[in-house]
């Protein structure tokens, strides 16, 4: 670990919050100077302080640790590169557009890695209107279904639920090209260009 990096980040946070290292000791129960210490690289927090340190800061224990606070790793609003959770539990659905730590049901999740499609499983995607058509052949079964249905274009993401009892098939509003993307516990999430 890197005590001198780690204590930049404290200081950068404790100052972005207008805490003075006499207030920042005073909410965690220690002393301004021990405070001082761990922003010159003389030491760190107790582990017992972490959480605490981390909520009063508005951080993340890891990337506190880490002497990284996720500044500059701004995705710049690109719907198209949002990432998505899904629960293993519930199925609940959860999309950020930058980094996250996101739990469900008491379980910490990592974001799915997008694969492209390959031809055999695709999703047919038809013009009516002023809409897309969109539909496939994917069994649709409790043990194996698509749950949702997303498409993403640069400026937003329109995500439809899907249900084992329906077909697969869904409507979405033609706004031009974007990213279309399903997932199923079998296949993990694929996507396609439209």
């Amino acid at each position: 670990m890197d005590y001198e990096r780690i204590g930049r980040l404290i200081r950068q946070l404790r100052l972005e919050k207008g805490l003075t290292q006499r207030a920042l000791a005073q909410a965690l129960g220690v002393t301004d100077k021990a405070v001082s210490k761990w922003e010159t690289g003389g030491g760190l927090p107790d582990i017992s302080l972490l959480s605490a340190l981390a909520e009063t800061l508005g951080a993340d224990i890891v990337r506190l640790l880490a002497g990284d606070a996720g500044a500059g790793e701004q995705p710049g609003g690109n719907m198209k590169k949002a990432r998505y959770y899904v629960c293993p539990d519930c199925g609940g659905i959860t999309l950020c557009t930058g980094p996250a730590d996101v739990s469900c049901c008491g379980r910490r999740l990592t974001a799915l890695m997008p694969v492209k499609a390959p031809e055999e499983k695709k999703l047919t995607v038809e013009p009516v209107e002023d809409e897309w058509f969109v539909h496939g052949d994917h069994p649709m079964t409790r043990e194996n279904y698509v749950s949702f249905i997303a498409f993403a274009t640069g400026d937003r993401v329109e995500v439809i639920r899907q249900y084992p009892q329906w077909d697969l098939q869904t409507r979405i509003p033609n706004r031009g090209h974007g990213t279309l993307m399903w997932y199923s516990d079998a296949d993990g999430l694929l996507y396609q260009f439209i």
